[in-house]
């Protein structure tokens, strides 16, 4: 069986020049930036978005609903703790935001949507809107 291999033209030319401009990059000088995770379940009268979030402040985080689409928010802090008497020999920190936005199926009853966060876990239930019905009308 022939082996299939995927060729790097410059390997042989420029082997650690490009190598490390190509890499996806990391925000935060080596630390791990923050991403939200999400989970979204479904019933049939609402959808269940579990958003984990840890390390950020409830009062950092944004949740926006437009029809069926979900946006949420939130600013982030981390910083390492100094103690007196201490000498800092490497530090990371993140600051910024970070955001993620989704669609689904069916629009959201903004009005009835509800969230809670609690332990770094955001949930937020949101109910879908009731479908229009439709009325068919008698020509007289």
């Amino acid at each position: 069986m022939a082996r299939l291999s995927l060729y790097d033209p410059f390997a042989e030319v420029f082997p650690e020049l490009f190598r490390s401009v190509l890499q996806p990059v990391r925000a935060g000088n080596g630390g791990d930036a923050l991403e939200i995770k999400v989970d979204v379940k479904e019933t049939d009268s609402e959808y269940k978005v579990q958003a984990e979030m840890p390390g950020v402040k409830k009062e950092d985080i944004q949740v926006q609903i437009d029809g069926n689409r979900v946006a949420i928010q939130a600013e982030v802090k981390r910083e390492s703790e100094q103690k007196e008497g201490e000498r800092v020999l490497r530090s990371e920190r993140y600051y910024g935001s970070v955001a993620r936005s989704f669609m689904l199926a069916n629009e959201v009853d903004e009005a009835k949507a509800s969230a809670r966060f609690d332990n770094g876990v955001l949930s937020l239930t949101l109910p879908k809107k009731a479908a229009p019905t439709s009325k068919r009308l008698t020509v007289e």
